[in-house]
């Protein structure tokens, strides 16, 4: 049985493997020093990362971001302001493609809702198709371009 819940410290060693696995897949920008040990700390001290369990495995992650340089961006509607960021999607690559991506933005866009945010915005690699696919489910607009990270980003976002 799959079930979605906070992470804890726990789950850190999982987590990371889970984040490692990502590595060199098509699209994903990561790399040996990105996400880090420092980067789950931040987010558990904030009880914004969230893990899909299957028995003991952890075999996806999501968190809900807080990063001053993408709230900055001029393309996010202030009407729906404020809006939250969610990142850091990792889905186990052997069990991909089952939909696994999908319920964990719906758990997070639950989140976001829960804790008061009136949009959700993110930024996609432009090239990223899977990822493109995935989101194309929800309805997202995109509202904005920009290059951050080494990367060109589409700027996704939708009212909750």
């Amino acid at each position: 049985m799959q079930v979605i819940e906070p992470a804890t410290e726990k789950d850190r060693a999982r987590i990371m493997a889970l984040y490692q696995a990502q590595l060199g897949r098509e699209f994903c920008p990561w790399d040996e020093d990105y996400p880090s040990d420092e980067t789950i700390s931040f987010d558990l001290s904030r009880d914004s990362l969230f893990v899909m369990r299957e028995d003991e495995r952890v075999i996806a992650a999501i968190s809900v971001d807080l990063d001053e340089a993408v709230e900055k961006l001029d393309c996010w509607n202030r009407d729906l302001v404020p809006g939250g960021e969610l990142s850091r999607l990792a889905v186990d690559p052997a069990v991909q493609n089952a939909g696994i991506g999908k319920r964990m933005l719906e758990h997070g866009m639950r989140a976001l809702k829960e804790r008061g945010y009136k949009s959700i915005h993110f930024l996609v690699n432009k090239h990223n198709i899977k990822a493109l696919k995935c989101y194309a489910s929800f309805g997202f607009n995109v509202v904005g371009e920009c290059f951050m990270y080494d990367q060109d980003f589409l700027c996704y976002e939708k009212a909750l």
